[in-house]
């Protein structure tokens, strides 16, 4: 969810012609992570589990692409963006290792 309001924080200052193309598309991916992983969690089985983990991730490779992107038109601040890309590979750790752990039960 850190990820998400980061992403919301940053997009404000994109230009105003971008509220429908990046920032929308950008903040569904960031809101998209999270939630993926909150209705695996309530699924009956750990497979299921595993797919919405593999939703995640996809919308964490997304959102990585759009960042870059963003920051290739010079929307965002370089510094901000690259803290940001290490965050999230962070985040790709954690949910690799939780696939890991599932799937190895």
């Amino acid at each position: 969810m850190e990820l998400a309001k980061r992403v919301y924080e940053m997009t404000r200052r994109f230009p105003p012609d971008e509220r429908f193309g990046l920032v929308a598309q950008m903040r569904r991916c960031a809101v998209s992570i999270p939630s993926n992983l909150a209705e695996g969690q309530a699924r009956h089985t750990t497979g299921e589990f595993v797919q919405f983990i593999s939703h995640s991730e996809g919308s964490l490779a997304e959102l990585e692409t759009q960042l870059r992107l963003s920051l290739e038109f010079g929307y965002c601040d370089a510094v901000e963006t690259e803290g940001l890309l290490v965050f999230m590979e962070e985040l790709r750790k954690m949910l690799n290792a939780l696939r890991r752990r599932l799937t190895d039960r």
